[in-house]
Protein backbone atom coordinates (compact mmCIF):
# COMPACT_ATOMS: atom_id res chain seq x y z
CA UNK A 1 0.00 0.00 0.00
CA UNK A 2 1.36 3.44 -0.99
CA UNK A 3 1.94 5.70 1.81
CA UNK A 4 1.67 9.50 1.27
CA UNK A 5 5.08 10.16 0.66
CA UNK A 6 5.62 7.71 -2.40
CA UNK A 7 2.12 9.61 -4.17
CA UNK A 8 3.28 12.05 -6.93
CA UNK A 9 3.67 15.80 -5.79
CA UNK A 10 0.56 16.71 -8.17
CA UNK A 11 -1.77 13.70 -7.00
CA UNK A 12 -0.99 15.30 -3.24
CA UNK A 13 -2.14 18.58 -3.99
CA UNK A 14 -5.20 17.58 -5.97
CA UNK A 15 -6.10 15.28 -2.92
CA UNK A 16 -5.18 18.32 -0.05
CA UNK A 17 -7.66 20.43 -3.27
CA UNK A 18 -10.54 17.93 -2.66
CA UNK A 19 -9.93 18.09 1.14
CA UNK A 20 -10.57 21.71 0.66
CA UNK A 21 -13.36 21.73 -1.22
CA UNK A 22 -15.19 19.64 1.07
CA UNK A 23 -14.51 22.06 3.77
CA UNK A 24 -15.70 24.92 1.96
CA UNK A 25 -18.74 23.23 0.77
CA UNK A 26 -19.62 22.53 4.67
CA UNK A 27 -18.61 25.60 5.72
CA UNK A 28 -21.57 27.89 5.11
CA UNK A 29 -23.98 25.49 6.08
CA UNK A 30 -21.97 24.45 9.21
CA UNK A 31 -22.22 28.36 10.57
CA UNK A 32 -25.78 28.38 9.85
CA UNK A 33 -26.86 25.34 11.99
CA UNK A 34 -24.32 25.33 14.55
CA UNK A 35 -22.29 28.76 14.33
CA UNK A 36 -19.15 30.83 14.42
CA UNK A 37 -17.28 28.17 16.21
CA UNK A 38 -17.84 25.79 13.64
CA UNK A 39 -16.94 28.33 11.10
CA UNK A 40 -14.14 28.83 12.79
CA UNK A 41 -12.78 25.13 12.85
CA UNK A 42 -13.93 24.46 9.47
CA UNK A 43 -11.75 28.10 8.35
CA UNK A 44 -8.26 26.71 10.25
CA UNK A 45 -8.44 23.24 9.42
CA UNK A 46 -8.81 24.84 5.75
CA UNK A 47 -5.36 27.24 6.74
CA UNK A 48 -3.31 24.47 8.03
CA UNK A 49 -4.68 22.64 4.58
CA UNK A 50 -3.15 25.70 2.68
CA UNK A 51 0.57 25.38 4.29
CA UNK A 52 0.85 21.71 3.80
CA UNK A 53 -0.65 22.75 -0.09
CA UNK A 54 2.21 25.49 -0.30
CA UNK A 55 4.80 23.08 1.14
CA UNK A 56 3.87 20.03 -1.48
CA UNK A 57 3.54 22.33 -4.42
CA UNK A 58 6.98 23.19 -4.68
CA UNK A 59 7.51 19.79 -6.02
CA UNK A 60 4.61 19.61 -8.45
CA UNK A 61 5.35 19.96 -12.27
CA UNK A 62 4.52 23.62 -12.54
CA UNK A 63 2.14 23.68 -15.67
CA UNK A 64 -0.34 21.26 -13.92
CA UNK A 65 -0.11 22.53 -10.97
CA UNK A 66 -0.67 25.84 -11.52
CA UNK A 67 -4.17 24.54 -13.86
CA UNK A 68 -5.09 23.19 -10.29
CA UNK A 69 -3.87 26.27 -8.33
CA UNK A 70 -6.31 28.76 -10.10
CA UNK A 71 -8.99 26.14 -11.21
CA UNK A 72 -9.38 25.59 -7.41
CA UNK A 73 -9.45 29.13 -6.99
CA UNK A 74 -11.92 30.15 -8.76
CA UNK A 75 -14.22 27.23 -8.05
CA UNK A 76 -13.91 28.00 -4.58
CA UNK A 77 -14.80 31.92 -4.76
CA UNK A 78 -17.62 31.51 -7.22
CA UNK A 79 -19.12 29.08 -4.57
CA UNK A 80 -18.60 31.41 -1.96
CA UNK A 81 -20.68 34.13 -4.24
CA UNK A 82 -23.54 32.00 -3.64
CA UNK A 83 -24.35 33.14 -0.36
CA UNK A 84 -25.18 36.35 1.46
CA UNK A 85 -22.47 37.52 3.14
CA UNK A 86 -21.74 35.18 6.29
CA UNK A 87 -19.94 37.10 8.77
CA UNK A 88 -20.18 40.94 7.72
CA UNK A 89 -22.64 43.76 6.82
CA UNK A 90 -19.81 46.37 5.69
CA UNK A 91 -20.55 46.06 2.29
CA UNK A 92 -23.78 47.09 2.27
CA UNK A 93 -22.27 50.38 3.40
CA UNK A 94 -19.91 50.62 0.34
CA UNK A 95 -23.19 50.41 -2.10
CA UNK A 96 -24.94 53.48 -0.08
CA UNK A 97 -21.90 55.53 0.08
CA UNK A 98 -21.37 54.88 -4.19
CA UNK A 99 -25.69 55.21 -4.55
CA UNK A 100 -24.60 58.72 -2.06
CA UNK A 101 -22.18 60.07 -4.41
CA UNK A 102 -23.99 59.42 -6.93
CA UNK A 103 -26.75 61.69 -6.33
CA UNK A 104 -24.07 64.06 -5.72
CA UNK A 105 -24.05 64.23 -1.68
CA UNK A 106 -20.76 64.01 0.14
CA UNK A 107 -20.95 60.60 1.91
CA UNK A 108 -19.36 62.12 4.94
CA UNK A 109 -22.22 64.63 5.73
CA UNK A 110 -25.07 62.70 6.75
CA UNK A 111 -26.14 59.51 8.46
CA UNK A 112 -27.94 56.90 6.60
CA UNK A 113 -30.89 57.07 8.71
CA UNK A 114 -31.38 60.75 8.01
CA UNK A 115 -33.95 62.19 6.62
CA UNK A 116 -32.45 64.08 3.94
CA UNK A 117 -31.41 60.74 2.53
CA UNK A 118 -34.77 58.86 2.41
CA UNK A 119 -35.35 59.10 -1.31
CA UNK A 120 -32.69 56.55 -1.70
CA UNK A 121 -33.85 53.93 1.04
CA UNK A 122 -34.46 50.71 -0.63
CA UNK A 123 -35.51 47.40 0.57
CA UNK A 124 -32.28 45.40 -0.54
CA UNK A 125 -29.42 48.05 0.90
CA UNK A 126 -30.66 50.10 3.28
CA UNK A 127 -32.41 47.75 6.24
CA UNK A 128 -29.03 46.11 6.10
CA UNK A 129 -26.68 49.10 6.63
CA UNK A 130 -24.76 48.89 10.29
CA UNK A 131 -24.79 51.80 12.18
CA UNK A 132 -27.14 53.64 9.85
CA UNK A 133 -27.93 56.02 12.77
CA UNK A 134 -25.32 56.32 15.02
CA UNK A 135 -22.20 57.03 12.17
CA UNK A 136 -21.46 58.98 8.88
CA UNK A 137 -19.44 56.82 6.51
CA UNK A 138 -15.68 56.06 7.94
CA UNK A 139 -13.91 54.82 4.37
CA UNK A 140 -11.27 56.92 3.27
CA UNK A 141 -11.47 58.64 0.01
CA UNK A 142 -9.74 56.49 -2.70
CA UNK A 143 -12.45 53.82 -1.25
CA UNK A 144 -15.21 56.17 -1.85
CA UNK A 145 -13.87 56.62 -5.20
CA UNK A 146 -14.00 53.07 -5.70
CA UNK A 147 -17.60 52.54 -4.47
CA UNK A 148 -19.29 55.25 -6.95
CA UNK A 149 -17.37 53.61 -9.81
CA UNK A 150 -18.73 50.01 -9.06
CA UNK A 151 -22.26 50.78 -8.10
CA UNK A 152 -22.45 53.15 -11.59
CA UNK A 153 -22.32 49.35 -12.64
CA UNK A 154 -25.15 48.07 -10.09
CA UNK A 155 -26.09 49.18 -6.84
CA UNK A 156 -26.23 45.51 -5.72
CA UNK A 157 -23.91 43.28 -3.09
CA UNK A 158 -22.97 40.69 -5.86
CA UNK A 159 -21.88 43.40 -8.38
CA UNK A 160 -19.85 45.35 -5.51
CA UNK A 161 -18.43 41.10 -4.83
CA UNK A 162 -16.84 40.55 -8.21
CA UNK A 163 -15.57 44.07 -8.50
CA UNK A 164 -13.44 43.49 -5.26
CA UNK A 165 -13.05 40.07 -6.54
CA UNK A 166 -11.54 42.03 -9.61
CA UNK A 167 -8.96 43.72 -7.38
CA UNK A 168 -8.39 40.28 -6.19
CA UNK A 169 -7.27 39.15 -9.30
CA UNK A 170 -4.49 42.19 -9.70
CA UNK A 171 -3.51 40.94 -6.29
CA UNK A 172 -2.53 37.43 -7.18
CA UNK A 173 -1.03 39.03 -10.52
CA UNK A 174 1.40 41.02 -8.85
CA UNK A 175 1.86 38.35 -6.41
CA UNK A 176 3.44 35.80 -9.37
CA UNK A 177 5.52 38.57 -11.17
CA UNK A 178 7.28 39.53 -7.53
CA UNK A 179 7.85 35.71 -7.38
CA UNK A 180 9.37 35.46 -10.54
CA UNK A 181 11.37 38.59 -9.99
CA UNK A 182 12.40 36.98 -6.68
CA UNK A 183 13.69 33.86 -8.80
CA UNK A 184 10.89 31.94 -6.45
CA UNK A 185 8.34 29.00 -7.46
CA UNK A 186 4.95 30.86 -9.57
CA UNK A 187 3.27 27.92 -7.63
CA UNK A 188 3.83 29.61 -4.58
CA UNK A 189 0.76 31.88 -5.00
CA UNK A 190 -1.21 28.83 -3.91
CA UNK A 191 -1.00 30.48 -0.65
CA UNK A 192 -2.91 32.58 -1.28
CA UNK A 193 -5.64 31.22 -3.86
CA UNK A 194 -6.49 28.83 -0.92
CA UNK A 195 -6.29 30.52 1.80
CA UNK A 196 -9.56 30.51 3.41
CA UNK A 197 -9.39 34.38 4.80
CA UNK A 198 -9.26 35.86 1.14
CA UNK A 199 -12.01 33.77 0.36
CA UNK A 200 -14.31 34.40 3.27
CA UNK A 201 -13.53 37.91 3.78
CA UNK A 202 -13.64 38.81 0.52
CA UNK A 203 -15.35 36.59 -1.69
CA UNK A 204 -17.92 36.15 0.59
CA UNK A 205 -18.19 39.02 2.50
CA UNK A 206 -16.49 41.64 -0.06
CA UNK A 207 -14.51 43.33 2.08
CA UNK A 208 -12.77 46.84 0.49
CA UNK A 209 -9.45 45.46 1.95
CA UNK A 210 -8.87 43.76 -1.33
CA UNK A 211 -8.81 47.03 -3.09
CA UNK A 212 -6.24 48.25 -0.62
CA UNK A 213 -4.21 44.83 -1.15
CA UNK A 214 -4.40 45.52 -4.42
CA UNK A 215 -3.18 49.22 -4.35
CA UNK A 216 -0.53 48.07 -2.06
CA UNK A 217 1.32 45.02 -3.73
CA UNK A 218 0.87 47.62 -7.36
CA UNK A 219 2.52 50.29 -5.73
CA UNK A 220 5.35 48.01 -4.26
CA UNK A 221 5.88 46.24 -8.08
CA UNK A 222 6.14 49.71 -9.19
CA UNK A 223 8.70 50.97 -6.54
CA UNK A 224 10.94 47.66 -5.92
CA UNK A 225 11.28 47.47 -9.88
CA UNK A 226 12.65 51.17 -9.97
CA UNK A 227 9.89 53.78 -9.92
CA UNK A 228 10.16 54.98 -6.24
CA UNK A 229 7.73 57.79 -5.92
CA UNK A 230 5.36 56.84 -8.44
CA UNK A 231 5.30 53.64 -6.40
CA UNK A 232 4.67 55.70 -3.51
CA UNK A 233 1.23 57.21 -5.02
CA UNK A 234 0.17 53.73 -5.41
CA UNK A 235 0.61 52.69 -1.94
CA UNK A 236 -0.91 56.05 -0.76
CA UNK A 237 -3.73 55.46 -2.41
CA UNK A 238 -3.89 51.91 -0.87
CA UNK A 239 -3.46 54.24 2.48
CA UNK A 240 -6.68 56.08 1.59
CA UNK A 241 -8.45 52.69 1.51
CA UNK A 242 -7.59 51.06 4.75
CA UNK A 243 -4.52 52.89 6.55
CA UNK A 244 -3.37 49.72 8.02
CA UNK A 245 -0.91 49.70 4.58
CA UNK A 246 0.92 52.29 5.77
CA UNK A 247 4.03 50.98 7.64
CA UNK A 248 4.47 49.82 3.70
CA UNK A 249 5.75 53.68 2.93
CA UNK A 250 9.11 52.89 5.13
CA UNK A 251 10.28 49.80 2.83
CA UNK A 252 10.45 51.58 0.15
CA UNK A 253 11.77 55.36 1.73
CA UNK A 254 15.16 56.43 1.99
CA UNK A 255 15.80 58.43 5.18
CA UNK A 256 16.58 62.27 4.31
CA UNK A 257 14.68 61.63 0.98
CA UNK A 258 12.61 64.27 1.03
CA UNK A 259 10.85 63.91 -2.07
CA UNK A 260 8.71 60.95 -0.89
CA UNK A 261 6.93 62.67 2.25
CA UNK A 262 6.31 65.11 -0.20
CA UNK A 263 4.45 63.25 -3.08
CA UNK A 264 2.62 61.40 0.29
CA UNK A 265 1.22 64.46 1.48
CA UNK A 266 0.68 65.91 -2.04
CA UNK A 267 -1.65 62.26 -3.01
CA UNK A 268 -3.69 62.16 0.10
CA UNK A 269 -4.33 66.13 -0.21
CA UNK A 270 -5.83 64.93 -3.65
CA UNK A 271 -7.62 62.30 -2.43
CA UNK A 272 -9.59 64.23 -0.08
CA UNK A 273 -10.14 67.26 -2.00
CA UNK A 274 -13.06 66.52 -3.22
CA UNK A 275 -14.98 65.74 0.43
CA UNK A 276 -12.93 68.79 1.67
CA UNK A 277 -16.53 70.63 1.59
CA UNK A 278 -17.19 69.91 5.04
CA UNK A 279 -13.61 70.33 6.77
CA UNK A 280 -12.78 67.69 9.32
CA UNK A 281 -15.91 65.47 9.00
CA UNK A 282 -14.09 63.94 6.20
CA UNK A 283 -12.41 62.01 9.08
CA UNK A 284 -15.74 60.27 9.58
CA UNK A 285 -16.85 57.95 12.47
CA UNK A 286 -13.02 57.89 12.72
CA UNK A 287 -13.15 60.77 15.42
CA UNK A 288 -16.40 60.26 16.11
CA UNK A 289 -16.83 57.00 17.48
CA UNK A 290 -14.59 54.23 16.13
CA UNK A 291 -11.59 53.95 18.50
CA UNK A 292 -14.02 54.36 21.53
CA UNK A 293 -16.39 51.87 19.95
CA UNK A 294 -13.15 49.38 19.01
CA UNK A 295 -12.05 49.74 22.78
CA UNK A 296 -8.69 51.52 21.66
CA UNK A 297 -10.24 55.04 23.38
CA UNK A 298 -10.46 52.72 26.63
CA UNK A 299 -7.56 50.00 25.73
CA UNK A 300 -9.49 47.55 26.48
CA UNK A 301 -9.14 45.46 23.19
CA UNK A 302 -5.07 46.44 22.68
CA UNK A 303 -3.60 43.31 24.10
CA UNK A 304 -0.79 44.07 25.00
CA UNK A 305 -2.25 46.59 27.31
CA UNK A 306 -4.71 44.71 28.89
CA UNK A 307 -1.97 42.19 29.87
CA UNK A 308 -0.38 44.45 31.53
CA UNK A 309 -3.76 45.38 33.07
CA UNK A 310 -4.02 41.83 34.18
CA UNK A 311 -1.23 41.82 36.00
CA UNK A 312 -0.21 44.84 37.12
CA UNK A 313 -3.83 46.68 37.21
CA UNK A 314 -5.52 49.55 35.56
CA UNK A 315 -3.89 53.34 35.51
CA UNK A 316 -4.57 57.06 35.16
CA UNK A 317 -3.03 57.43 31.39
CA UNK A 318 -2.12 54.17 30.71
CA UNK A 319 -3.51 54.47 27.41
CA UNK A 320 -1.58 57.38 26.68
CA UNK A 321 1.49 56.02 27.70
CA UNK A 322 1.03 52.54 25.91
CA UNK A 323 0.08 54.52 22.69
CA UNK A 324 3.62 56.75 23.05
CA UNK A 325 5.54 53.53 23.70
CA UNK A 326 3.66 51.28 20.69
CA UNK A 327 4.67 54.97 18.22
CA UNK A 328 7.88 54.46 19.88
CA UNK A 329 8.23 50.89 18.61
CA UNK A 330 6.59 51.07 15.88
CA UNK A 331 8.75 54.28 14.15
CA UNK A 332 12.33 52.52 15.08
CA UNK A 333 11.43 49.50 13.23
CA UNK A 334 10.59 51.65 10.35
CA UNK A 335 13.12 53.35 10.57
CA UNK A 336 15.69 50.17 10.70
CA UNK A 337 13.82 48.81 7.49
CA UNK A 338 14.28 52.22 6.07
CA UNK A 339 17.85 52.01 7.05
CA UNK A 340 18.70 48.84 6.22
CA UNK A 341 21.73 47.93 3.65
CA UNK A 342 20.20 45.37 2.00
CA UNK A 343 17.82 46.39 -0.77
CA UNK A 344 16.74 43.51 -2.68
CA UNK A 345 13.39 42.30 -2.96
CA UNK A 346 13.27 39.43 -1.00
CA UNK A 347 15.00 41.50 1.82
CA UNK A 348 12.77 44.47 1.49
CA UNK A 349 9.33 41.92 0.69
CA UNK A 350 10.29 39.99 4.00
CA UNK A 351 11.17 43.78 6.33
CA UNK A 352 8.02 45.15 5.24
CA UNK A 353 6.52 42.13 5.90
CA UNK A 354 7.54 41.95 9.54
CA UNK A 355 6.49 45.49 10.06
CA UNK A 356 3.06 44.96 9.12
CA UNK A 357 2.91 41.81 11.72
CA UNK A 358 4.22 43.91 14.48
CA UNK A 359 1.85 46.82 13.65
CA UNK A 360 -0.52 44.14 13.59
CA UNK A 361 0.68 42.88 17.35
CA UNK A 362 0.60 46.27 18.47
CA UNK A 363 -2.70 47.66 17.47
CA UNK A 364 -4.21 44.01 17.91
CA UNK A 365 -7.39 44.81 15.73
CA UNK A 366 -10.93 42.94 16.30
CA UNK A 367 -11.60 41.91 13.21
CA UNK A 368 -10.14 38.94 10.87
CA UNK A 369 -10.20 41.46 7.48
CA UNK A 370 -7.88 43.35 8.73
CA UNK A 371 -5.49 40.65 8.51
CA UNK A 372 -5.62 40.91 4.72
CA UNK A 373 -3.00 43.35 4.45
CA UNK A 374 -0.28 40.67 5.37
CA UNK A 375 -1.99 37.20 3.86
CA UNK A 376 -0.20 38.04 0.28
CA UNK A 377 3.14 37.68 2.25
CA UNK A 378 2.27 33.68 3.25
CA UNK A 379 3.21 32.94 -0.49
CA UNK A 380 5.86 35.85 -0.79
CA UNK A 381 7.52 35.18 2.46
CA UNK A 382 6.41 32.43 3.75
CA UNK A 383 7.16 32.87 7.62
CA UNK A 384 5.95 31.55 10.15
CA UNK A 385 4.51 34.59 11.93
CA UNK A 386 2.59 35.47 8.43
CA UNK A 387 0.87 31.65 8.78
CA UNK A 388 0.15 32.17 12.39
CA UNK A 389 -1.68 35.76 12.21
CA UNK A 390 -3.19 34.88 9.00
CA UNK A 391 -5.22 31.72 10.03
CA UNK A 392 -4.94 32.85 13.94
CA UNK A 393 -6.90 36.12 12.32
CA UNK A 394 -9.94 33.58 11.89
CA UNK A 395 -10.31 33.03 15.55
CA UNK A 396 -11.64 36.81 15.64
CA UNK A 397 -14.87 35.51 13.57
CA UNK A 398 -16.56 34.89 16.81
CA UNK A 399 -20.10 36.38 17.60
CA UNK A 400 -21.66 37.41 19.99
CA UNK A 401 -24.61 36.35 19.45
CA UNK A 402 -24.36 32.84 18.90
CA UNK A 403 -24.32 30.75 21.95
CA UNK A 404 -20.60 29.21 23.54
CA UNK A 405 -19.49 32.87 23.19
CA UNK A 406 -15.73 32.87 23.39
CA UNK A 407 -14.50 35.82 25.28
CA UNK A 408 -12.60 38.16 23.07
CA UNK A 409 -9.33 38.57 25.22
CA UNK A 410 -8.96 34.26 25.19
CA UNK A 411 -9.68 34.67 21.40
CA UNK A 412 -7.41 37.41 21.19
CA UNK A 413 -4.35 35.91 23.71
CA UNK A 414 -4.28 32.72 21.59
CA UNK A 415 -3.84 34.83 18.14
CA UNK A 416 -1.54 37.48 19.43
CA UNK A 417 0.65 35.47 21.93
CA UNK A 418 0.76 32.94 19.15
CA UNK A 419 1.87 35.58 16.97
CA UNK A 420 4.15 37.37 19.43
CA UNK A 421 5.65 33.96 20.40
CA UNK A 422 6.44 33.16 16.28
CA UNK A 423 8.30 36.56 16.11
CA UNK A 424 10.56 36.12 19.24
CA UNK A 425 11.39 32.37 17.58
CA UNK A 426 12.07 33.90 14.44
CA UNK A 427 13.80 37.10 15.48
CA UNK A 428 16.16 34.58 17.92
CA UNK A 429 16.63 32.00 15.19
CA UNK A 430 17.93 35.26 12.82
CA UNK A 431 20.44 36.33 15.54
CA UNK A 432 21.71 32.88 15.65
CA UNK A 433 22.21 32.98 12.21
CA UNK A 434 24.03 35.94 11.87
CA UNK A 435 26.07 34.97 14.90
CA UNK A 436 27.03 31.50 12.72
CA UNK A 437 27.66 33.50 9.84
CA UNK A 438 29.74 35.87 11.64
CA UNK A 439 31.90 33.26 13.02
CA UNK A 440 32.41 31.26 9.76
CA UNK A 441 33.49 34.55 8.09
CA UNK A 442 36.52 34.92 10.50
Amino acid sequence: MRSANDLPPLHLLAGIGALLVVLALVTPFAFLSYGDNAFIALTIVAGLLTIVATRVVESAPPGRALWLIFGLGISLRAYALLFDPLLSSDIYRYVWDGKVQAAGINPYRYMPADETLAFLRDGMIFPHINRADTAVTIYPPVAQFFFLIVTRLGESVTVMRLALLGCEAISVVMIMLLLRRMNRPVTRVVAYLWHPLPLWEIANSGHVDALMVALMLLGLWIALTGHVLRGAVVITFSVLVKPYAAPVLAGIWRPWDLKMPLVVIAAVALGYLPYSSIGWGVLGFLTKGYLTEEGISAGNDLWLLSLWRLVFGEHQGDVVAYVVVAALVLVFKALSVALSSDRTIPSRLADINMLLLVTLLLLSPNYPWYFLVITPFAALCGSAPTWVASIGALLLSEQLDWDFYIPRMVTKSILFGSLFLALAVTALRTRMQRIAEEGLSR
